[in-house]
Parts: C-alpha cells; structure tokens; sequence
C-alpha cells in the first residue's frame, strides 16, 4: 500500500523546494493541520507522484489551470517551481496563451504580469 503522506511530502519538496515545504510546516497551526495534510496526500501523494505524464507537463497543466480559474495567488510559487520541474519560459508562455483562448484574455494578461515579475525576482535573486 502505499504511503502517501510520505509521498506526497516527498514531492512536495521536489516540486516547491525544501524552503517552502519548512515554511509551510512551520506556519501550520491546529487549525489547518487537516487541511495541509489533505494538500499533501492528495495533491502532491496522488495528482503530482503520477508518472502518467511529466513534472513539466504537470506544472504548465497546473498554471494554465490557476490562470484560467483566477487562482493567482499560487502563480508565483508554481513558477518558481519550474526551476525543479523543467517547465521553460517557453512552456509558461505557451500555457497562457491557450488561457487567453479558452477561459480569458484578462486572466492570461494577470498571469502573465505575476510570471514576469517572478522570473525578475528570480533572476535578482541569483
């Protein structure tokens, strides 16, 4: 049977890196204890630890889904992630453009705006 708890904290780290899993262990209270422990085996244990398709391929699914639903306050964190997933500029622009298509001009430009500003973080930081 397989751990997902364990799984799911595993590529957690993988994909967010291990600044961000500490961080967000540190935060957690008792009041949503649950809830990130729901996050981790389901999101991460099941939907990421799938080798149905690529870590790549899963961050460009995950930021056009998070453009196209205005779910913007994790586009910063799930590009900073491509760095882990191998997902390009290339690849994000090409997930935003099919948002602008399908779910919205205004939410394709919002995402684009927060992947710009990160990837200038980014690049200040190195």
């Amino acid at each position: 049977m397989t751990d997902h708890r364990s799984t799911g904290t595993r590529i957690r780290r993988q994909v967010l890196g291990d600044a961000h899993v500490d961080r967000a262990e540190a935060e957690q209270t008792e009041f949503d204890a649950a809830y990130q422990d729901l996050i981790t085996q389901s999101a991460w244990g099941h939907v990421w630890a799938s080798d149905a398709i690529s870590m790549r391929e899963r961050s460009m699914i995950t930021l056009a889904l998070l453009a196209a639903t205005g779910s913007f306050d994790e586009i910063a964190m799930h590009i900073r992630a491509t760095v882990r997933t191998g997902a390009s500029q290339s690849d994000v622009i090409e997930a935003f453009q099919h948002v602008a298509i399908y779910a919205g001009v205004p939410k394709a430009n919002r995402a684009i705006k927060i992947a710009k500003a990160t990837y200038a973080e980014m690049d200040a930081e190195r």
